[in-house]
């Protein structure tokens, strides 16, 4: 599986969101983390930095996660990498055929995406994995630009409520759609977009969801062999 070279538009992008400094609680928190680190990454060199997104600039579906892990992403720099969650969904996508490879640990592992692109709500580790509204709305500026470069996108995987409610606002921004309450979250739930994409929900893969059972390995599969037969569709 040959990496797609990356457009202009998303280098530049990717650029902007690593030097952010937006938010003053979030830079201050993802750069104490990354000083102190934790036992089992003492030897590691924390990227402590925005997690810009990462896939197919040509892909056809979209996960939008929450935040990058204090001890993952902001770790390693790429989303969903180097925590549970990432071993948890990354097996997945290669199951359903978007990943080359199963198992992920850093940015030079060699794994590629295709049909498929990763972004969050938030490019920063907030404490709690928590981001306050104001810090979603700073970030929101680099999902719209993201959302509107990524032009084949045609399904839109949100894990978790935050990533669901982030693409209605996205939405709201744009001005196609003036209100959220019919589009309510549960895992599974389905929905076809003003902007004729659909939207798809999924419980979010924390470590929570999945060690009590209330997300399972086959729940999620179903999501991304739904999600890849809605992007065939």
């Amino acid at each position: 599986m040959k990496s797609m070279p990356v457009p202009a538009w998303l280098s530049d992008l990717n650029q902007q969101v690593v030097a952010c400094i937006r938010c003053p609680r979030l830079v201050e928190y993802r750069e104490q983390v990354a000083r102190e680190k934790r036992r089992a990454y003492r030897d590691w060199d924390y990227w402590g930095k925005p997690v810009p997104g990462f896939g197919d600039p040509n892909a056809r579906v979209l996960v939008l996660g929450l935040a990058p892990g204090a001890h993952g992403s902001n770790r390693t720099g790429r989303p969903f990498t180097g925590d549970a969650s990432g071993n948890f969904m990354y097996p997945v996508l290669y199951e359903a055929g978007f990943s080359n490879q199963a198992t992920v640990m850093d940015r030079n592992d060699g794994l590629k995406l295709r049909d498929l692109y990763i972004t969050a709500a938030a490019r920063c580790a907030p404490p709690k994995n928590k981001p306050l509204p104001q810090e979603l709305a700073n970030c929101a500026p680099y999902l719209d630009r993201e959302l509107q470069g990524l032009t084949n996108v045609r399904v839109i995987v949100a894990l978790g409520r935050i990533g669901f409610d982030a693409y209605l606002n996205y939405l709201k921004r744009r001005g196609r759609l003036q209100g959220k309450k019919t589009y309510v979250f549960a895992h599974g739930a389905k929905y076809l977009m003003p902007d004729g994409k659909t939207l798809l929900a999924s419980y979010h893969p924390s470590n929570q969801n999945t060690q009590t059972g209330k997300l399972t390995r086959q729940m999620f599969v179903r999501i991304f062999k739904e999600a890849e037969r809605l992007a065939d569709g």
